[in-house]
């Protein structure tokens, strides 16, 4: 890391939304067949803060003509979609064929677990209308296969008419992404031969939404790996849904993720706060482990890492840790007794299963060890004795749970004059300095939040593919306002990375809720919200020693490289 060279100063960039082409032209007949999607209120959804200036409804594509759009959808000849044909024996057949030494999490064969929200709708309720996002997928014959809302299969219908869309669109030639239709964004991601679908009018940028979609695949390779593929080679009206019961709560939680997890959008993993002792010895213990033919060990609280190894040349995704976690914490089954369970990690092999050995230490704490042999379950079960015989000694889970209930980096702490490579983000959280240089007493006047009106921010270490995210603390406390912050982040984010006015370096944003500042190097990203009224100048000062920050307690948050417990 070379933040502590880097300094913050810069004249305004005034943020743009990102630059799609579109066809101008209204599409009346998309959008007489997205009529039953809401434009009223949401129930659970917030609504949005900033009016939606598109009112004609939009459709990107590259070359084609939306009269061909027009003559399919006023044609709506989709066929049948009800057919119900047997699961796939292969995938079928690998899932069950595993070492019977321990409790197998079997997705297909499992009653499905509370998760699945309101399926009583269809699309002629009300309620299912005025749901403010919803996510599909199909076959790319129409069939469906899951929808966020609703019993999928009293969508048949609308289903079809999706996939009109994408295979009209197809056939003059072009690839669809996006359609507009008033408030509403239609975000389509084609996996051949499963179509994705997310329909929102929650403003968030068309990159977020397709990168949701991403998100969404992955998590259901995750659980059948990309073989399925051969299911609808054979049979093109193949039914994928029960390949997926009892995954309900699994994507229930993803769904839920999409709102309030940044490594959604940022593509990257964060470390659970931790002395760099105790992280050297949970590291070193599960490097003896990785070195006993394990691919990848990790030892994880809720969705941060405590500590991960991979094998020689193996490398984990971000994303992989991130479907990784969302299954292991919203599987109860997982958390009863230890587990062997064929999972996929679409970053590393979409192709193939790997099997991962699960157990909680605590309600919190747990550990997965990824292995690509379906009889290693006992030699997993000894690595896993040893390591938490190692762990209760040394009192690492204990330091885990402290760690877990004081939290991590918060802005109130943020020192107030340069710190030291010896100060302790864990002396921080228990007390703060008692004196405060004149020069910087303005800075902490304010009754809420840090020194110049600081609110929160994130840190993104490029190299490491980290991130550090600050508590949240007043005035940003309650669940609405924290969603409203994330999604202000999420819109940021894009607008930095936007491919046709970008990449930004630097990027400063004030409206009635924030002032929103943006840094971006090729060491780190930093995202930083501030009080509406706060000054500009001192926010560019109050940047510069959040990096200075992070630099001196980078050991503690971070999986530093080149430490022993890395890959």
């Amino acid at each position: 890391m070379s933040s502590d060279s880097s300094c913050l100063s810069f004249s305004d960039e005034e943020g743009q939304n990102p630059n799609i082409h579109s066809i101008d032209h209204s599409l009346d007949a998309i959008e007489n067949q997205l009529s039953s999607i809401a434009f009223n209120s949401s129930i659970d959804e917030e609504t949005p803060s900033v009016a939606n200036n598109h009112h004609e409804p939009v459709t990107e594509i590259t070359n084609g003509s939306k009269n061909e759009i027009r003559s399919e959808m006023r044609r709506n000849s989709f066929g049948e979609s009800n057919n119900n044909v047997s699961v796939n024996d292969d995938i079928q057949e690998h899932r069950n064929n595993v070492s019977d030494g321990g409790e197998l999490l079997d997705s297909v064969q499992s009653q499905r677990v509370p998760g699945k929200r309101h399926i009583h709708e269809d699309d002629a309720s009300m309620s299912w209308r005025e749901r403010k996002k919803h996510f599909f997928v199909l076959s790319n014959s129409g069939k469906p296969i899951l929808s966020r809302y609703g019993d999928e299969h009293k969508l048949a219908g609308f289903s079809a008419t999706l996939q009109a869309i994408v295979s009209f669109v197809e056939d003059g030639g072009d690839h669809i992404k996006l359609v507009r239709a008033g408030k509403h964004q239609v975000v389509f991601l084609v996996k051949k031969p499963i179509y994705l679908v997310c329909i929102s009018c929650t403003e968030e940028p068309y990159e977020s939404l397709r990168g949701q979609l991403e998100l969404l695949y992955g998590q259901i390779i995750l659980i059948l790996t990309k073989s399925v593929n051969k299911c609808f080679e054979k049979n093109s009206k193949f039914d994928m849904t029960p390949l997926l019961g009892g995954t309900d709560l699994v994507l229930s939680s993803l769904f839920h993720s999409f709102s309030w997890n940044p490594a959604t959008f940022l593509h990257a993993y964060t470390c659970l706060p931790l002395p760099y002792a105790t992280r050297q010895i949970a590291g070193a213990v599960l490097q003896d482990v990785a070195e006993s033919g394990v691919l990848f060990a990790m030892l994880m609280c809720k969705y941060k890492v405590v500590s991960l190894v991979g094998a020689q040349k193996a490398v984990l995704h971000p994303d992989d840790i991130l479907l990784l976690a969302n299954f292991v914490m919203s599987s109860e089954s997982l958390r009863t007794s230890e587990s062997f369970s064929p999972i996929c990690l679409p970053r590393y092999n979409p192709m193939a299963f790997l099997l991962a050995y699960i157990y909680y230490f605590d309600n919190d704490t747990y550990l997965v060890l990824l292995t690509s042999s379906s009889d290693s379950f006992f030699h997993l079960k000894d690595c896993r004795i040893l390591i938490e015989k190692v762990l209760a000694k040394s009192n690492v889970l204990s330091e885990v749970q402290r760690s877990l209930s004081e939290g991590g980096m918060r802005v109130e702490n943020l020192p107030t004059y340069p710190s030291t490579r010896s100060e302790s983000l864990l002396h921080l959280n228990e007390s703060r300095p008692a004196t405060v240089p004149q020069d910087r007493l303005h800075e902490s006047v304010s009754s809420i939040g840090g020194p110049a009106g600081l609110w929160h921010f994130i840190y993104r270490n490029m190299s490491l593919d980290q991130y550090v995210s600050s508590e949240f603390s007043s005035p940003i406390t309650t669940h609405r306002q924290q969603k409203r912050l994330y999604r202000a982040y999420q819109k940021l984010y894009a607008s930095m990375h936007d491919k046709g006015t970008g990449p930004h370096k630097t990027q400063f944003k004030k409206d009635d809720d924030y002032v929103l500042l943006c840094w971006v190097t090729q060491d780190f990203e930093l995202y930083a919200a501030f009080d509406p009224l706060a000054d500009k100048g001192l926010a560019i000062r109050i940047c510069n020693r959040v990096c200075q920050w992070v630099k001196d307690v980078e050991n503690e948050i971070f999986l530093v490289a080149g430490t022993p417990f890395t890959w």
